[in-house]
């Protein structure tokens, strides 16, 4: 990134409050431009979690959408720590704090805070906490700004028409920074007729600046909307209004003039005026400050936003505009000669040989929406569903990214495989060997239990495999084969808060819950479960740490007190065991643990091994030809 600038083409943003529509203005901004990766990494939404669906030209994609409570902010900045912008939609009554937590990470350097009315305690908080921090805020009450040909935020310049008009999507040789944001009137009180589609929410003022200027020069290198509230992120991002953003723009070599658009209220433009005075800007400045005609009102006006009302001579837009002009900027005598004092200016630089001549390209076409361009044939439509774990779109099919030849060639196994496709990233080869274990011990039980009854009953009835195989898997559940995730859940919330064996069992107790994992029709406290012996044994030979594991045990011993049958089963084993290892691998959070095991991911694990089985029973009664199974009348209890 160059000197002085505070955005470029790599530029990624999070965005916080879903939109739609700025969020795919910015996509297709990113096309036009050329962007090889979008500009929006990642956004934040209340109550939802997983993808959003929009389109980058006429690629469809999934952008990642993060929960949107303040103390998961972080969480979705350590997700994309190329994300160095935290663009926020959220409401004046929950902007503040949200800014405040994104200002907080260190992934993040600038916060553009589009609303308006923030508590001016609390922007105020928000602008020191910048300041000792060096970064940027822009806003409250800002529609954004813009890097002409790299990055926008939100709805900075409206629509791709208006874009494409002012000649946005390549730079200029124009720095441009404008404090009003809102539409009002003009500096002769008249409704200004905007020759192009405009909206209140894109900033009339600066969109209106942002065509003026297209007209007569060669256009915008970047455009600064600071926001239009009594206490904007100004005083930090340009200390006091223009100033720094014009020293900044001094310093930015594409930058060639310099274009600012003041308003009535506040003193902040006379910062500029002493730099001016100072010799520390050495570009033109053709400055305007809006609101001349508050002095037509017998009383003091408030134009378009808290801002903009003058609190004296000093702040009316009169005496700010002649000032600039005593400093050497060239200040028109009205808003309709703005237009004309910027061409001049320039012109002149042109006639210099100070700006050469931008090389005009042709943007892309932005593919039109299915709904406006069906009948044209222009369409881009969109998927279905959303695969993260699997892709067979090239020459062979990949898992997590892995293709099927390097998964056979580096000699992998079905651990592996599982890997990548439930977790997505692979795991550490103990991992994987222990979810082999997990497999083979689980694979059958012999044919009396449930599962394995219903198959052998539904084969016997002369039905395919799939019909037998689905009759067994759906046995499973919390009385059978089901309990995995359950103990699981259970064991971590008791271990984590630090209960006592004593206290962990009878609080289920009292709940009337039996504790999952513990107990068995066959097995006693003589008699383990041999399955149990050999996953303890792996796991102390193999694994970092098996603390819940241990803690499991030390129930187990307390519940064998109790009854001689309340044995730890392979539920509670691998249930423990497997929040060993994620939680010793290193490689997966403390939510990503709680969402494994609450998704099911450990219950999969027994229904993928005891498939295995069910089918064995399948074949088995196929192969022996056994006849349509019958109940005998003695095994059945007949009674009124």
């Amino acid at each position: 990134m160059a000197t002085g600038q505070i955005f470029s083409k790599t530029t990624q943003a999070l965005f916080y409050n879903y939109k739609q529509l700025p969020i795919q203005r910015m996509l297709d901004f990113d096309f036009l431009c050329g962007r090889e990766t979008p500009s929006v990494a990642g956004i934040i939404n209340p109550g939802s979690e997983g993808f959003q669906k929009l389109f980058f030209g006429q690629e469809e994609i999934a952008i990642p959408v993060h929960s949107a409570w303040v103390p998961f902010i972080e969480a979705a900045c350590t997700a994309h720590p190329t994300a160095d912008v935290f663009i926020n939609f959220a409401s004046f009554r929950s902007a503040a704090a949200s800014s405040m937590a994104a200002l907080k990470q260190p992934t993040i350097r600038v916060v553009a805070i589009i609303a308006e009315g923030v508590p001016e305690s609390d922007t105020k908080q928000l602008i020191a906490y910048a300041k000792a921090n060096n970064k940027v805020v822009i806003g409250p009450a800002t529609v954004g700004g813009i890097q002409a040909g790299a990055f926008k935020i939100g709805d900075t310049a409206g629509t791709i028409d208006n874009i494409i008009q002012c000649k946005l999507y390549r730079p200029g040789s124009v720095g441009f920074v404008s404090k009003s944001v809102r539409d009002h009137f003009n500096s002769s009180c008249l409704l200004y007729a905007y020759p192009f589609k405009n909206e209140a929410s894109t900033g009339g003022m600066s969109n209106e600046l942002y065509n003026t200027i297209a007209r007569v020069t060669d256009g915008i290198y970047e455009g600064i909307a600071i926001g239009g509230d009594v206490f904007p992120g100004r005083h930090f991002l340009i200390m006091s209004f223009a100033l720094t953003i014009s020293l900044r723009y001094n310093d930015v070599r594409p930058v060639k003039m310099i274009v600012v658009l003041g308003e009535l209220g506040g003193r902040d433009e006379y910062s500029l005026v002493e730099a001016l005075k100072q010799g520390k800007i050495n570009k033109p400045v053709v400055a305007w400050v809006s609101g001349t005609c508050a002095r037509l009102f017998k009383s003091e006006v408030q134009f378009g936003h808290a801002g903009a009302k003058s609190g004296g001579e000093m702040e009316s837009a009169q005496a700010k505009n002649q000032a600039l002009r005593d400093a050497g900027a060239v200040v028109p005598t009205s808003f309709e000669a703005f237009e004309g004092a910027i061409k001049e200016a320039f012109d002149k630089l042109v006639e210099e040989g100070k700006i050469t001549a931008v090389k005009e390209v042709t943007p892309p076409q932005i593919p039109e929406d299915l709904n406006i361009a069906i009948k044209s044939g222009k369409v881009r439509a969109p998927t279905h569903i959303i695969s993260t774990i699997s892709d067979d779109r090239g020459e062979e099919p990949a898992y997590a990214g892995v293709p099927m030849s390097s998964i056979v060639e580096q000699g992998l196994g079905v651990g592996d495989v599982i890997s990548l496709l439930w977790f997505k990233r692979s795991l550490p080869r103990y991992c994987t060997r222990f979810i082999e274990i997990c497999i083979m011990l689980c694979a059958d039980h012999g044919p009396c239990v449930s599962g394995a009854h219903n198959t052998i009953v539904t084969a016997r009835a002369g039905k395919d495999l799939v019909s037998s195989l689905v009759s067994g898997l759906l046995t499973i559940g919390p009385r059978f084969g089901g309990a995995i995730d359950d103990a699981a859940r259970y064991f971590k919330d008791a271990y984590d808060r630090g209960l006592t064996p004593y206290e962990f069992v009878e609080s289920m107790k009292k709940k009337g819950i039996r504790v999952p994992g513990i107990g068995h029709r066959i097995k006693r406290g003589d008699n383990r479960d041999k399955r149990v012996e050999l996953l303890q044994r792996f796991a102390r030979s193999n694994f970092p740490n098996v603390k819940y594991m241990e803690y499991a045990v030390e129930v187990e011993t307390y519940t064998l007190s109790k009854a001689n049958n309340l044995v730890l089963n392979v539920d509670g084993a691998i249930g423990s065991l497997f929040l060993d290892l994620l939680a010793g691998s290193g490689m997966f959070t403390k939510q990503e643990i709680d969402e494994i095991v609450g998704i099911g991911y450990l219950n999969g694990l027994f229904v993928l091994a005891r498939s295995i089985g069910l089918i064995g029973h399948t074949f088995d009664q196929k192969r022996l030809k056994q006849p349509l199974y019958r109940h005998p009348w003695e095994d059945v209890l007949y009674t009124k």
